[in-house]
This record gives structure tokens, C-alpha cells and sequence, in this order.
């Protein structure tokens, strides 16, 4: 039974010197690091505190390169003046046609809501919870429309000749 005892407490207490010690070296992790002042010297630092898994991606094969490194495509050519101004024209007619639904909706949303007191509809009479979510609803309703008008808003603003 002692003798049990000791060899438990031998290897406890050999086991973490057995362990390998992890450096880092920059980006890279590695236990190939012989003593401190070999890890000094190539400015490596010991993990320490934390568990570190090191998985190896495969080796480049000797002269194989990445091949060759391609400039980014050049921005596409630009077209001639009249068409860049219909395309213009046609988006700001769609993105104006946007803004007019959206604010027709808007005025809708600000209708049914009635300042926070919108009718009771159903059985909200009864369940005025039901009333809550709905007015909730409504609110949250009304705030991505202001977003939608307010982003439409910008993007027409961004168009070649906005005043």
C-alpha cells in the first residue's frame, strides 16, 4: 500500500516536468525549443496558463510557388455621359417612387396609432395584453419606417446632382 502511495506521488509530481513546454515565436506555436536560453535568443515566450492545441497545416513542397500575384481588375470602363445620366435619371425616378410609398405608409402607421392609443380591435377589450403587444407592434412598425424613409433619403442624396 506504500508503496502504492509513492509511486503516486512520483509520477504526480514528475508529470508536469514530463509535459512539453509550449513557446511562442511570433505567430508561431512550438515545443521544439531546447532550453530558456535557446528560446531567449530566437525571442520566443512560454505559454503559460491555458491549454494550447497546435494542429500543422502539410508542408509547401520544395519549388512549388503560390503562383503569380494578379494586380486587381481595373474598375470596369466608363460608359458614355448620356447613359450614366439615364441610369442616373432612372434610379432617382424608382428611389423617388420609394420615398412617396414609404411616406403614404408612414402617414398610414401615424393614422392607426393614434398617439399610442390606437382603437381596440377583437378581443383586446377583454385581454389588454393583447392590446399592449399590438401597440408595440405598431411603434416598432413606425421606427423601421422612419429607418426606410431616412435611408432612401441618403441614397438620393448620393446621386449625381442632388441638391
Amino acid at each position: 500500500m506504500k508503496t502504492a502511495i509513492a509511486l503516486a506521488l512520483t509520477c504526480a509530481t514528475l508529470a508536469p516536468a514530463a509535459w512539453a513546454q509550449v513557446y511562442r515565436c511570433g505567430n508561431e506555436y512550438t515545443n521544439n525549443i531546447r532550453d530558456a536560453r535557446d528560446a531567449q535568443q530566437r525571442g520566443c515566450k512560454l505559454v503559460e496558463g491555458g491549454n494550447v492545441t497546435v494542429i500543422e497545416g502539410p508542408k509547401p513542397r520544395p519549388g512549388a510557388t503560390a503562383g503569380p500575384v494578379r494586380a486587381p481588375a481595373a474598375a470596369a470602363p466608363r460608359s458614355d455621359d448620356s447613359a450614366q445620366r439615364t441610369r442616373d435619371a432612372e434610379s432617382r425616378r424608382i428611389l423617388e417612387a420609394e420615398l412617396k410609398k414609404a411616406e403614404v405608409r408612414q402617414a398610414e402607421l401615424l393614422k392607426d396609432y393614434n398617439n399610442g392609443e390606437p382603437d381596440k380591435v377583437g378581443g383586446e377589450a377583454r385581454n389588454h395584453q393583447r392590446y399592449l403587444d399590438r401597440v408595440a407592434e405598431m411603434k416598432a412598425a413606425i421606427a423601421r419606417n422612419d429607418s426606410d424613409i431616412a435611408g432612401i433619403k441618403r441614397e438620393i442624396a448620393r446621386l449625381p446632382g442632388a441638391q
